[in-house]
């Protein structure tokens, strides 16, 4: 964290002390958050480097992770009526961690989604299927929130990280239209609903794309076993 987005995020606070205290905590958290990320990600790649060589072929294509921009966090604390502490975000927010999981094909998404699910130190709080129920921009992809025990010299503590699971078309597709949407101000525009409707259109054009890619799969699969 930068010493600009430091004074950002403590910007209410006047007292120095609880400044200097509040941002060591924040620290502290975000160390411990980063620590929670390698936990999940060295599970998903064991499991598809074990992927590898049983079936060979990985599932996984690809896995990006990211903590919460500081003022994203006071933001959304802010939105929810909490102040910004580190124990508020540790109680109230399970997306200060994520994971992005890109996959290959659709059924390797609930793959996934049922390994991770079915270990035994992983702890499923809370899914949303936005694969079988897209949002009404289009958007895709296989929400969970897990739990994951991390061990530091104070002990173990439970961190909460937040999965998104999608294929390489549903990624490629929510990336491209989160920065035309949000970065670039389109709901100014006087064309706003036409734009809306053209990405709509466009994402279905990505379903109907990983529908027929999956169908194949499935027909090789009836062949060969991949």
């Amino acid at each position: 964290m930068t010493e600009e987005q430091t004074k950002m995020t403590w910007l209410d606070t006047p007292d120095p002390q609880k400044f200097i205290n509040n941002a060591a905590k924040f620290n502290d958290l975000m160390m411990m958050y980063r620590c929670a990320i390698r936990e999940v990600q060295t599970k998903l790649e064991v499991l598809d480097d074990e992927f590898s060589v049983e079936y060979k072929r990985n599932p996984i294509s690809f896995i990006k992770t990211r903590i919460k921009k500081p003022e994203s966090i006071y933001r959304k604390l802010q939105k929810l009526g909490y102040d910004f502490t580190a124990e508020n975000i540790q109680e109230y927010l399970n997306d200060v961690a994520g994971v992005r999981v890109v996959c290959a094909f659709i059924d390797d998404i609930y793959t996934v989604a049922n390994l991770i699910a079915g270990q035994d130190d992983i702890k499923v709080l809370k899914v949303k299927d936005y694969i079988k129920n897209p949002k009404s921009n289009g958007y895709r992809s296989y929400h969970m929130i897990v739990e994951i025990p991390v061990f530091f010299s104070k002990g173990k503590t439970p961190m909460r990280v937040e999965l998104q699971i999608r294929t390489n078309g549903m990624d490629f597709w929510a990336t491209l239209e989160h920065q035309l949407r949000y970065k670039k101000g389109i709901e100014d525009l006087p064309g706003y609903d036409e734009i809306s409707a053209e990405l709509l259109r466009s994402a279905q054009a990505v379903i109907e794309t990983d529908n027929e890619m999956q169908r194949i799969k499935d027909k090789i699969g009836m062949f060969h076993d991949i």
